[in-house]
């Protein structure tokens, strides 16, 4: 099935409702792995962060991650799930080169959290709910890279090489109930879905759920029914879906390809697919397996888990303030709309905003210097906003200067130039680059006198009551004055050297 094959996304909604499933994989930010002491460390040489255990060698014994649990526990009271009292592990049968031990630790119909919900806010302000049907913890299985051929996968490879560092780290798998009723806005409460889980789980400190970097993977189901219908479709499973923008393409395109693939007569398979992000695309992988094919079993080297009601009581009342909750707190005393939060959301300048508050900036001028100049300047470099070298601190410095009259928004770019390029703070820029507002009298007077003395045309406009042309005399003075005049000052010098009031 190709793009041509398609047919319009408003054609398949007229026929079809769709129903999604969403199971995210999130990657915990404990030093060490789930079943061993092995360190977590991104990026370190391959297969230098293994041990027998998490190989799976003979004699081997593996060690529930405590930290792990503790987490998977917080996940789950933070998604309103009920906390088993007692589930236990179970090892899931596949064989597969990146998987040594051939079977993955992991939990089957005994998971530790289960049966809550995660209410979603789309861009016009609706609130989705979306069932979860489980959270449960496993490992991570290694990393391939297929060396040879033109898309990077297996096929067409001539060989690969494995890095096992990544096998064992822990993971927790958040499973939804099928999300049905979101209609033609499938694509988008997917999208909202991911993004608000992402942030409840930054905001717990479990994870650093960078897409990116794979710390949180989203596997996307698709279904369509015929309107009227309460069974069902075939669903298929994009897998390893890894950015916000990527869950709601891939869910587009699979309902415009199921609803081409029943309208042509044919039917659907259930299986894995690839999502391609050059073009928007999916394509098949294989047949999916159902659970009887994993041969699921207890694992027999690791006891049940019964966490005590007191710790979990004690790590519900520990719970941060839900995202949500806390955006929709904020909005109302930044005094902006929903679309403009979910605009700061969307760029990632939030907590820089909150940061930069706390430094001392006023909302407004938070909000604009994190999403305009530097929201800017890290589309440019192509780079997370937080990432840039600059604090909430200094940006809140900037702000200060601006509002206290020592710089205009023109010089106030500079300054952030200037700690970008990391030569110093603010306060450092703006003495070693000369950037402070001209506020000498006798200076702006002059560089006033000689805007009107060039431009005489636009003074007797001005003296026979066309104030607005003043605009081009203050122009010409901050032109001068290297953008340095204080151009309010400057419009009133003018007026009064023009015997002009208004």
């Amino acid at each position: 099935m190709t793009v041509t094959d398609l047919v319009s996304y408003e054609d398949a909604l007229a026929s079809y409702d769709p129903v999604m499933g969403l199971e995210v994989h999130v990657e915990l930010g404990t030093k060490t792995k789930m079943f061993c002491g092995c360190a977590t460390t991104l990026g370190a040489e391959p297969n230098s962060q293994t041990c027998p255990t998490c190989l799976g060698l003979p004699g081997s014994l593996p060690v529930v991650n405590a930290t792990g649990v503790e987490s998977a526990i917080r996940i789950g009271l933070a998604l309103h799930c009920e906390i088993a009292e007692w589930c236990r592990f179970a090892r899931k049968n596949y064989f597969y080169p990146d998987m040594p031990k051939n079977f993955q630790t992991s939990q089957y119909d005994e998971p530790i959290a289960f049966g809550g919900y995660l209410d979603v806010q789309l861009a016009d302000g609706e609130v989705f709910r979306v069932g979860i049907e489980r959270a449960h913890m496993e490992e991570d299985t290694g990393k391939s890279t297929h060396i040879g051929g033109a898309t990077g996968r297996i096929h067409g490879a001539s060989h690969s090489l494995l890095d096992y560092n990544r096998a064992g780290i822990p993971l927790i798998e958040i499973v939804t109930r099928p999300i049905e009723g979101a209609g033609e806005r499938a694509p988008e409460v997917a999208r909202a879905y991911v993004a608000e889980l992402r942030e409840l789980i930054r905001a717990l400190g479990v994870s650093e759920a960078r897409m990116e970097m794979g710390q949180l993977r989203c596997d996307v189901n698709v279904s369509l029914r015929p309107h009227g219908r309460e069974k069902f479709g075939t669903r298929s499973e994009t897998k390893n879906v890894n950015s916000l923008r990527s869950v709601e393409r891939a869910v587009r395109f699979e309902i415009q390809r199921h609803a081409a693939v029943l309208g042509d007569g044919g039917t659907i398979v259930q299986e894995t697919r690839h999502f391609h992000e050059e073009n928007g695309t999916t394509t098949s992988g294989r047949v999916k397996e159902e659970a009887e094919d994993y041969r699921y079993f207890p694992e027999p080297d690791l006891v049940p888990i019964a966490p005590e009601r007191e710790w979990v009581e004690r790590l519900r009342a520990e719970l941060p303030e839900p995202p949500l909750a806390r955006r929709n707190r904020l909005r109302e005393e930044w005094g902006i709309s929903a679309h403009e939060m979910q605009s700061a959301l969307n760029a990632g300048a939030v907590e820089s905003i909150v940061a930069t508050i706390e430094a001392g900036a006023d909302a407004a001028a938070a909000r604009k210097w994190w999403l305009g100049e530097l929201a800017r300047r890290a589309n440019e470099q192509g780079v997370e906003l937080s990432s840039l070298p600059i604090t909430p601190a200094q940006v809140a410095r900037v702000a200060a200067l601006v509002a206290a009259g020592e710089l205009n928004d023109k010089l106030g770019r500079q300054v952030i130039d200037g700690v970008l390029a990391g030569e110093g703070g603010p306060d450092e820029i703006v003495e070693q680059r000369g950037l402070r507002i001209v506020k000498d009298e006798g200076a702006l007077g002059a560089a006033v006198d000689e805007a009107i003395a060039a431009n005489p045309a636009v003074a007797d406009k001005i003296r026979g009551g066309k104030t607005a042309a003043a605009g081009a005399l203050v122009g010409a003075v901050m032109k001068a004055t290297r953008g340095q005049a204080d151009a309010g000052r400057a419009r009133e010098l003018i007026l009064e050297r023009l015997g002009v009031t208004e």
